[in-house]
């Protein structure tokens, strides 16, 4: 329907006469039905609304009073005028007091019924508009007072003499405080004593807009609080206060009149804590609550001062723990943590009144000294850190073993500048690293020469990498008692280096190692191997590949990749074999044997390179999936014409073979050599006698037609 158009009923016995007021009524728009009797008329009620009713008084089964009587008692939101008759006064009464609005005489003028009902219709327009207005205060005032009470803010009003007239709900559970018991109360009640002047500032505003007091911090007493304030219970709360003058206006002759001030205080109390937070996290480790660089350097600076003016001197620290890698890539990183916050115990615990101990990186510790009165000081403390240090960690029934390397800088010898200092103390850790663990050392000038070239070495292989200056030889393992056939290579990377030329590995791989940069030289040199043996085989070249595997990469777990680089180049797995080292396998046996019977799912072979130069237990090669043992050069050059017999290659060798394992000896260079090997019946072998290393396009020089290539056993 349009909003014009009203729907109205007649109810009306009289057919005729009905339908001439429909017809009349319609003209103007609306929409009419009609009934002819009360009960048809009720039945029209409940099932639809009408703006208007024109009611018979007279009619069969129920009357035009039943009518009205049901628009009461159902309280239905429709007009009713009367037409009747019977135009008694009493009539008229009747129908007036059962809620009609108006009463009609029949006959009737059509003017007058026109009028009568568009008067009755604006009527009820209006009554719908009030009411509709009425709700929508009603639901205002509603949500008002819900947000007002509900609001995570005091909101307040004061009179003219700073006397509460009104606080919402959150006064109590803010302060403990009920809004029935301050109302008439001075707001100085509320307010902690010693902010009473920022108080009477804010809480007596008289100024409005922009000028008006805008978060104003202080604190509020809670009910029944103590007399000294502490932020963070429930003595005090600190809150952050806006308010504003509130006038009553009157006319232009008198103005405006000042009736009391609106505020509202804000609850500051998890700002105050995060600020705290922040305060705090700036100057110390949040896992094992130590200082941190930051706050180290402060007190080193401070020390410094102290010790140029009484010329006394002081020490520097830096520990490292050397194997906390391992754990965290073996364990994980929440025991990883776990054992960090175990050292920083033992740490304070290493400290004497006025030492501090921070936490400056990952497994990186330093300790500042202050009254060092020579090195010996220094050297005690570190001698106590390493003896506390070297009890074992347990870690949910783990037993783990840290060392650490521990480098010392003493003020002013080996520095008068806090920064150097603690670089010196650095540099003098990562060379004691290099050398043993568990031990400590002073700085001193060569160090710091040794220091710089590792840093360019490490410079230098960052841009080697990424401008592809590495490059890739293969040695050639031949079948010596077959006529030296070449059954595989080894792949032995070079540093292609634009000033020094075509560096060795030895040149290289420790600092690699040290540094953390052999897991992506190793990813390269495995892509480029693996892309070479592929092509070899294309080539109709049947060899075994041998790639060493560094501890890094075990850590990293680079199982998976290897596995897709050889689908990638279509490679079955029994052509790839990986070497590891003894010391690899004993970081962490159990660790290795997991990634390494991943290897061994997939046919790729694991060598045993180096072997015999360990010092550990060789129970482990039951646990491991070995393939190959390789002799390792130290023992084969033990091999000459007038020296004693090898016994210990002669042991390696027995052992293989009563372990089923292949053999492979290294660094065969003369022929006495390759001949007390083959009398041992170890017939593979590498070296520079049976063939050097070379470049992948030379690789296809060592074949030759007649030649039919087959798998070491």
């Amino acid at each position: 329907m349009k909003a014009t158009q009203k729907r109205i009923l007649i109810a009306d016995d009289d057919k005729k006469l009905a339908e001439s007021v429909k017809a009349l009524i319609s003209v103007q728009g609306h929409e009419v039905e009609m009934a002819h009797d009360g009960v048809e008329a009720i039945d029209r009620l409940r099932q639809r609304s009408y703006d208007l009713v024109l009611l018979d008084i007279t009619m069969p089964r129920v009357d035009g009073i039943g009518v009205l009587e049901f628009v009461a008692e159902n309280q239905l939101e429709t007009v009713v005028i009367v037409i009747s008759g019977d135009a008694t006064v009493d009539n008229a009464i009747k129908t007036l007091r059962r809620g009609a609005h108006d009463f009609l005489r029949k006959p009737y003028a059509p003017e007058v019924l026109l009028r009568t009902v568009e008067n009755a219709l604006h009527k009820r327009s209006l009554e719908q508009e009030n009411r509709l207005i009425q709700g929508k205060l009603e639901q205002s005032e509603r949500l008002y007072r819900y947000m007002v009470n509900s609001s995570p803010d005091i909101i307040y009003m004061l009179d003219h003499r700073g006397r509460f007239t009104f606080v919402n709900e959150r006064i109590k559970t803010l302060l403990g405080f009920d809004p029935g018991e301050l109302k008439g109360q001075h707001y100085e009640k509320l307010v902690y004593p010693d902010d009473l002047d920022k108080a009477r500032y804010a809480f007596n505003e008289r100024r409005t807009g922009a000028r008006a007091s805008r978060n104003v911090e202080m604190r509020l007493r809670c009910k029944d609080s103590a007399s000294k304030p502490r932020y963070f219970d429930t003595d005090t709360l600190p809150i952050e206060l806006s308010a504003m003058g509130m006038y009553e206006i009157h006319d232009e002759n008198t103005g405006r009149r000042y009736v009391g001030t609106y505020g509202v205080a804000r609850d500051i109390t998890e700002r105050k804590r995060a600020e705290e937070l922040i305060r705090y996290q700036a100057f110390h480790d949040l896992l094992t609550g130590l200082p941190n660089r930051a706050l180290f350097k402060d007190r080193l600076e401070l020390a410094v001062s102290q010790a140029e003016r009484r010329e006394n001197k002081l020490a520097v620290l830096f520990l490292d723990l050397d194997r906390f890698k391992l754990v965290n890539d073996t364990l994980g990183h929440v025991k990883g943590d776990e054992l960090l916050k175990q050292v920083a115990t033992r740490l304070k615990a290493c400290m004497r009144s006025g030492d501090t101990i921070a936490r400056v990186g990952g497994d990186e510790f330093m300790i500042l000294v202050p009254h060092a009165h020579d090195n010996d000081d220094a050297a005690q403390v570190a001698r106590k850190v390493i003896e506390e240090l070297q009890r074992p960690f347990a870690l949910e029934g783990h037993e783990v073993f840290v060392t650490t390397s521990i480098g010392i800088a003493v003020f002013p010898d080996h520095g008068e500048k806090p920064d150097t200092l603690v670089k010196h103390a650095d540099i003098a850790m990562y060379h004691i690293k290099g050398q043993e663990r568990d031990g400590f050392e002073f700085f001193n000038a060569d160090m710091n020469e040794r220091f710089t070239h590792f840093l360019s070495v490490e410079s230098g292989i960052r841009r080697a990498l990424k401008e592809d200056h590495f490059c890739l030889h293969y040695q050639p393992l031949v079948d010596a008692s077959r006529d030296n056939l070449v059954v595989g290579v080894e792949a032995l990377v070079r540093w292609d280096h634009p000033e020094r030329g075509m560096l060795p590995p030895n040149e290289f791989i420790p600092h690699a190692e040290e540094c953390g940069l052999i897991v992506p030289i190793g990813e390269w040199v495995m892509q480029r191997a693996i892309a070479d043996l592929a092509k070899w085989r294309d080539a109709g070249m049947d060899l075994r590949l041998a790639i060493n595997f560094s501890a890094l990469q075990l850590a990293h777990d680079q199982v998976d990749s290897v596995v897709d680089l050889l689908e990638q180049h279509e490679v079955p797995g029994e052509a790839l074999e990986i070497e590891i080292t003894e010391n690899v396998i004993m970081r962490d046996i159990d660790s290795v044997v997991s990634k390494l019977n991943r290897l061994s799912a997939h046919g790729i072979q694991i060598s045993i390179d180096d072997f015999g130069t360990g010092y550990s237990s060789l129970g482990y090669l039951q646990k491991l999936p070995i393939d190959t043992l390789k002799i390792d050069r130290s023992f084969v050059w033990g091999i000459t014409s007038d020296g004693p017999p090898a016994s210990l290659v002669n042991a390696i060798v027995a052992m293989a073979k009563g372990l089923r394992l292949n053999l492979v000896a290294e660094g065969v260079e003369t022929e006495i050599q390759r001949d007390y090997l083959l009398a041992l019946d170890c017939n593979v072998m590498q070296g520079f006698l049976l063939g050097k290393p070379l470049q992948a396009d030379q690789i296809s020089d060592l074949f030759t037609p007649r030649l039919v290539v087959e798998q070491s056993a």
